[in-house]
């Protein structure tokens, strides 16, 4: 009705019987946190395996021929660690991982161009290759390249289909481990082409318009403008590769190469300590690891400057970040214990 006048209608939420009234304790609200027991269970969990793995590893022990011994036997690890045909293979190793992946990345990068050409020949030589070194494995390619000399024992140089200058034999060129870097490499080049391939058609097509109104030629364009901005999108899964690849160069040890594995391999033939000398290679290789996957880290934190606001924090800013937080909550901590104990005003 007209000139009624309105009420606003307040409602009261009801307590539940029984339940005990919240008493103000000086105009302070006690925050009570949310508890979280699950978290509690999967770290229990964790610390309890992690016990378990520490034990297995130091102080396990186990009869070999009746003798009681350690089960890692690390007096025997120690011993041959830092030995000079481990460190020779360890050097050997380096080297094939690092030739095996500059050949890979100049090959993805050339077929990765070649894939998106528009021309149709050199469009389908690329694909024709990746299908090719992704199609097979590659400890397959390993023996080929070990045993070209049965399909071209003689290598030469001159003119295609004309009169040669230059003849070699082979073998002579083609030793273990130059069959080991072309089979790796080729191999490398493939995965890598599509690497290379989805990184550049992450860059938007307006860069490469923009590039070309201002009178760029398009190898101008892949260098200066396109290429720089997708290796946001490639030095991720070259990182990887490039950990794969220090893995992979394992397999040379098939042809002989005396690389990190073919060296404990030649050790425990000798000593029969098997498990002992593996483990000096799984040690190296984890350190190894360890060392590529903090220089990734570092690379793609520089490529992602032009794309993230603020550059994800380095490993040491996030334990000082720890550090300030949990000395924070200490203070907290102390300061609630102190406010608990003082008397309340007034009484």
């Amino acid at each position: 009705m007209v000139g009624r006048v309105r009420k606003a209608l307040v409602v009261t939420p009801l307590e539940p019987v029984g339940a005990p009234r919240a008493r103000p304790t000086g105009g302070v609200i006690a925050a009570v946190p949310v508890r979280h027991p699950g978290r509690w269970v999967a770290g229990a969990i964790v610390v309890l395996l992690a016990a378990m793995l520490v034990h297995t590893l130091a102080f396990s022990w186990t009869y070999r021929g009746g003798v009681h011994q350690p089960r890692y036997q690390w007096d025997v690890i120690g011993q041959y660690f830092t030995t000079k045909p481990v460190l020779l293979g360890l050097e050997i190793t380096m080297e094939l991982t690092v030739l095996a992946m500059v050949i890979g990345i100049s090959l993805g990068i050339l077929f990765a161009v070649m894939r998106l050409s528009p021309n149709p020949l050199v469009s389908s030589a690329s694909w024709l290759y990746i299908w090719f070194f992704r199609g097979t494995p590659v400890l397959v390619q390993l023996f080929f390249w070990e045993f070209i000399s049965y399909l071209y024992p003689k290598l030469t140089i001159g003119i295609p289909f004309g009169p040669a200058f230059l003849h070699f034999g082979a073998n002579s060129i083609v030793t273990s481990f130059v069959a080991a870097v072309i089979a790796l490499g080729l191999n490398e080049g493939a995965y890598m082409a599509e690497i290379v391939r989805a990184g550049l058609l992450s860059v938007d097509e307006g860069q490469t318009e923009a590039a070309q109104a201002l009178g760029l030629t398009r190898g101008q364009t892949l260098r200066r403008i396109v290429l720089p901005q997708a290796m946001r999108v490639i030095i991720p899964p070259t990182g990887n590769e490039t950990i794969s690849m220090l893995k992979t160069s394992s397999l040379a040890s098939v042809i002989g190469v005396a690389e990190l594995l073919f060296s404990v391999q030649l050790i425990y033939a000798r000593t029969y300590q098997i498990v002992p000398l593996l483990m000096v290679a799984c040690i190296w290789y984890l350190m190894v690891t360890t060392i590529l996957s903090i220089g990734q880290y570092y690379i793609e934190r520089h490529f992602a400057k032009g794309a993230l606001r603020e550059l994800p924090p380095t490993p040491y800013q996030r334990l000082r970040k720890r550090i300030a937080v949990f000395n924070l909550r200490q203070e907290n901590a102390i300061l609630q214990i102190d406010a608990l104990g003082r008397p309340e005003s007034g009484l």
